[in-house]
């Protein structure tokens, strides 16, 4: 057995940034089962929070990635000019919260086996909203996942209370790392990450508006992940290369969807055992 090897086999997984690249996900919390390490809590921000949602509610890996491999993102993009003007988003959400909802059976907070943490930003001021069954047990977590992966200008905005909720990829990492089990179990955060992708742009399209927006959220969201991170999180990171998927690739084909798992999942089996073998010989 090498030293690598020994490591805890409980942490509180951070399933960061994503939006239509959630195969990701699925592949990383397949490689955690592989490796035994079991999670009492689960975190979700921005596209991760669909994959953290249905894990707390006990869909099991081969259904997710079943469902992420059927799924055709395209019908969650209805992109209206108009609602942009009155929702601040191109696309309204409403479709993509039904289908999780139906997925989740309605559940809220409260009714979850596993503890669910999502986190969204308050663009009205108010910083980073934490929705889980301390703060908001009687909450359908469809909707705290539908305000967290509010992609600006891409999803509308979603108002609650006297808080406007856009994309909680936008908080800066200190929301993210905290004693979430409130026991020192460990969290650690995989973060996905993509490089830009060029896109062929015709002359002939007539509403060249839309594809302006979406290039201007993709830039946006892949430059969010490609942020430094900050010394005192790197050994709690795992960055997750997408390659050119991007947050907003609603077109993304079966083989596309079947890299993604197999890069979440390659990736978090290269680099936790040896992270997590290094925070143990920091505690000891």
């Amino acid at each position: 057995m090498s030293e690598s090897s020994v490591y805890p086999k409980h942490i509180v997984p951070i399933l960061a940034g994503g939006g239509t690249r959630l195969p990701a996900h699925i592949g990383i919390l397949q490689a955690l089962q592989d490796l035994h390490i079991e999670c009492q809590h689960i975190v979700g921000v921005s596209g991760g929070s669909i994959i953290a949602a249905l894990f707390a509610k006990g869909v099991t890996l081969d259904k997710m990635k079943s469902l992420a491999l059927e799924t055709d993102f395209r019908q969650f993009a209805d992109f209206s000019l108009w609602r942009l003007l009155r929702e601040g988003g191109l696309a309204s959400g409403d479709r993509f919260e039904k289908w999780l909802d139906d997925l989740l059976e309605g559940v809220t907070f409260a009714a979850l086996p596993i503890h669910l943490h999502i986190l969204a930003t308050d663009v009205n001021g108010g910083g980073p909203v934490l929705f889980d069954k301390e703060t908001t047990p009687d909450l359908k977590v469809s909707a705290a996942v539908r305000a967290s992966m509010s992609i600006p200008l891409v999803f509308a905005f979603r108002p609650y209370e006297d808080k406007l909720l856009v994309d909680g990829a936008i908080l800066s990492e200190d929301a993210l790392f905290r004693d979430w089990q409130q026991d020192g179990t460990l969290s650690v955060c995989f973060r996905l990450q993509s490089k830009q992708k060029k896109e062929s742009l015709s002359k002939q399209r007539r509403f060249v508006l839309p594809l302006y927006l979406t290039l201007l959220a993709r830039t946006f969201m892949s430059a969010l992940s490609r942020e430094y991170v900050h010394a005192e999180f790197w050994q709690r990171t795992i960055l997750v290369d997408t390659g050119e998927v991007s947050a907003v690739d609603f077109n993304a084909g079966n083989d596309d969807k079947q890299v993604l798992f197999d890069t979440g999942y390659e990736t978090t089996m290269r680099f936790l055992p040896a992270k997590l073998h290094r925070q143990l010989q920091q505690t000891h």
